[in-house]
């Protein structure tokens, strides 16, 4: 299928509310359909039993994702459906800050992502939770914003998670912040297999 090429904008879904990674994956969906390449960089994500993990094994060539995050020690349980995500951490950064491996694996991420677009590998590149690697400090605002500059004119670029700064939102063309009205992690009810991860 020949891919019409148009202007390729920045879009960031950034803000607290749930639905920033969901949004990005629906627009990689969409693409999909109309036979763009679409590549996904996970940032502080290792969880090899997400769904987006096991839709792109489906889907690949046209959409393919790489994750550079800590591993989780009964992943590959829950990917079988014989366990379920308790939240219980191990994956993310949360309280025990980063480690060195952390900002090795966040650096990666970014030349991971400046290759697919300066070698034409993707027509859409998402950096899901750069936010979050930027607040623990794993890349900085200027790596980011280099990225942007530097990317080419045809390449979408979907930056993803909470808190992206000022200087980041300022380069964007696209910009939606998720706002929490109400969630039900607050009555308790634990991530769901397919529908938060």
């Amino acid at each position: 299928m020949q891919v019409i090429r148009e202007l390729g904008l920045v879009q960031v879904y950034t803000g607290k509310g749930k639905g920033k990674t969901t949004a990005a994956l629906g627009l990689a969906m969409r693409a999909v359909g109309h036979g763009f390449r679409v590549h996904m960089i996970q940032f502080m994500k290792g969880r090899c039993y997400a769904g987006e993990i096991l839709t792109a094994q489906k889907l690949s060539p046209f959409f393919t994702v790489s994750q550079f995050g800590r591993g989780c020690r009964i992943g590959a349980l829950i990917r079988q459906g014989y366990r379920k995500c308790i939240g219980c951490g191990d994956c993310f950064i949360k309280d025990r800050g980063p480690d060195r491996d952390d900002f090795e694996h966040a650096q990666m991420g970014l030349d991971e992502a400046g290759n697919f677009m300066s070698e034409g590998k993707a027509d859409i590149v998402i950096l899901d939770e750069i936010g979050n690697a930027l607040r623990y400090k794993l890349v900085t605002v200027e790596q980011v914003a280099d990225l942007i500059k530097n990317k080419p004119k045809e390449v979408e670029l979907v930056l993803t998670g909470r808190g992206i700064p000022q200087e980041i939102l300022d380069l964007a063309d696209l910009v939606t912040e998720m706002n929490e009205i109400s969630h039900p992690f607050k009555k308790g009810v634990t991530s769901r297999r397919g529908i938060e991860y």
